[in-house]
Order: C-alpha cells, then sequence, then structure tokens
C-alpha cells in the first residue's frame, strides 16, 4: 500500500517547523543584543561595593566624632592622611547639612542594582542610561570638587574618600565608554566607544596618577606615612 500523501506532508512539516524552531533559538540564544555585559557588570558591581564601604565607614566615623569629639579613628594615619578634619570640616556635609557619607549611602546603591538588572537580562531604555551617565558624571564632578577641597584647603588626604574618588572615575569612563559603543548617544561614537572600551581601567588608572602626583607635589604626602 502506499503512504498516506496527507500524513506525509503532516510529517514534513513538523520535522521542518522543529528545525526551524531550534534554529531560532540558537539565534537568540547568540544573538549580541542578549549577551550580558559581563565587564560593565563587574565594574559595576566593584564600584558600587567599594563607594558603599567608603560611605559606610565614613558614616561609622562620623557618628564616632558626634559621640566622642576626641575619638581616635582608624582613617587618621598622620596629620596629612586621615579624615577627621574632612568630616568635621563644611565640606563634609555640602547639601542640607547633612553629612556627605548619608548621600553615599543611598547613591551607590544605584550601580549594583544596575549590575543585577543586566545580570538578571534587563535591557534598559535609552534615555535610563542618559540619566543613569549624568548621575555618575555628577557625581564624579562632586568628588573632583572634593579632592580640590581636599588637597588645596583643608590640606589632607581621606582614605575612605579616596576609596570613593577611584570608585566613582572607574564607573564614569566604563559606563561612559559603553554607552558610546552602544550607540546610545548617536551612531557617531560606536566606533570610538568600541575602541576605548576595554581601556577604561587605564584611564581611571592615568586618572589616579594625576591626581597621585598633583597631592605629592601639594601635600608631600610620601613623607607622612
Amino acid at each position: 500500500m502506499g503512504r498516506d500523501p496527507v500524513r506525509c506532508a503532516r510529517k514534513a512539516c513538523t520535522s521542518i517547523i522543529a528545525r526551524r524552531s531550534r534554529h531560532n533559538e540558537r539565534v537568540t540564544t547568540d544573538t549580541p543584543a542578549t549577551r550580558r555585559p559581563w565587564f560593565l557588570i563587574v565594574v559595576l558591581l566593584l564600584t558600587g561595593a567599594a563607594g558603599l564601604w567608603a560611605a559606610f565607614s565614613l558614616a561609622l566615623d562620623k557618628f564616632a566624632i558626634l559621640q566622642d569629639p576626641d575619638a581616635v579613628l582608624g582613617c587618621n594615619i598622620s596629620f596629612v592622611v586621615q579624615c577627621g578634619a574632612n568630616l568635621e570640616s563644611w565640606q563634609g556635609k555640602v547639601f542640607f547639612d547633612v553629612p556627605n557619607p548619608v548621600w553615599g549611602l543611598m547613591g551607590w546603591v544605584a550601580p549594583i542594582a544596575v549590575a543585577f538588572g543586566l545580570l538578571a537580562g534587563a535591557r534598559f531604555q535609552r534615555w535610563f542610561w542618559w540619566l543613569f551617565n549624568l548621575g555618575i558624571a555628577g557625581a564624579l564632578a562632586f568628588c573632583i570638587w572634593l579632592m580640590a577641597q581636599s588637597i588645596f584647603v583643608i590640606g589632607t588626604l581621606c582614605p575612605w574618600c579616596m576609596l570613593t574618588w577611584a570608585a566613582a572615575i572607574l564607573a564614569f569612563w566604563t559606563v561612559t565608554f559603553d554607552n558610546l559603543r552602544e550607540g546610545r548617544f548617536g551612531a557617531w561614537g560606536r566606533r570610538l566607544g568600541a575602541a576605548l572600551y576595554t581601556w577604561a581601567p587605564l584611564f581611571a588608572v592615568g586618572s589616579y596618577i594625576v591626581i597621585a602626583i598633583v597631592a605629592q607635589l601639594r601635600l608631600d604626602f610620601l613623607s607622612t606615612l
């Protein structure tokens, strides 16, 4: 007896659909848009954790000073490398008379939250990345102002503050270059961002070296260690 043409046609169609489904699954899995940006995730987690730890440590030191103005702080290494003078200065509570570490405790949660979102496969809109980049740029601008105040006005280098500066610098370069390479600022920046993205740590190290040179020339902090 001959085969039932209708049954054969159904089997053939089912086989074709199954093959296409498996192919589409492979394509969807391997599409660049769905790949997690691991480098960005790691940087955001590290910088967020470092900034949060620095803010938490400064907050504890601030509470210790409020309880006992003569408290001996662990971050006071020398008369130049210390955090006590920074915490007690007006620069240590710029906005609404709230100590800077309190703002840090709130702000540094953002990079960690974004990192976990990306880790879970979230895809944020362009406006979100603009605001996120703007927020990090604002944090970096505030850190630069605090650097200038610390080095040129107060005359100290606060260890926990320097950790905050380092985290803000690395986060800024990495997020900015990622937004460029993803075309979130326009197609013009894709090639530039792709070329600079993995070099973000080098840009950060270069920034650290510049800060260290300026601090050494101004404060000669190495001789006080």
